[in-house]
């Protein structure tokens, strides 16, 4: 089982980029046992650039959370807590091993009638198999 998580450009580069060792969700999916978390870089770029498989899950507090991951979040301290505003609990996932995509692919090859995730979806299968037919 894997996810698909929509993540804004930005963020989804600093990923790429080694500098974003977190990444920060409302809600977290319920299912355990997830291999991979599939990259959907949203809006202008829509496309998947890569994966990123799972370290550990942090659930806590917002201000928890800060004070526990500060350094590792690709993010400066207003964006993060602009994102959990009004929130009593959030979830930090660690991103342990990326690999980006050479190609990056696009979705609606792979789907027929793709809408971006708001969150995330659960994929059955990996992506990188889908995409070669």
């Amino acid at each position: 089982m894997n996810v698909l998580l929509s993540i804004k450009p930005v963020y989804a580069s600093r990923i790429m980029a080694g500098t974003k060792k977190y990444e920060f969700r409302k809600s977290i999916f319920r299912r355990e046992n997830i291999k991979s978390v599939y990259i959907y870089s949203s809006y202008p770029v829509k496309k998947i650039i890569g994966k990123f498989t799972i370290g550990n899950i942090l659930e806590d507090k917002p201000d928890l959370l800060w004070e526990t991951v500060k350094d590792l979040s690709g993010l400066d301290e207003a964006e993060f807590f602009n994102y959990f505003a009004g929130k009593s609990k959030g979830f930090a996932i660690e991103i342990d091993e990326v690999t980006p995509f050479e190609n990056p692919i696009d979705p609606k090859k792979c789907y027929e009638n793709f809408i971006p995730p708001q969150s995330f979806y659960y994929l059955d299968n990996d992506i990188e198999q889908i995409s070669q037919y």
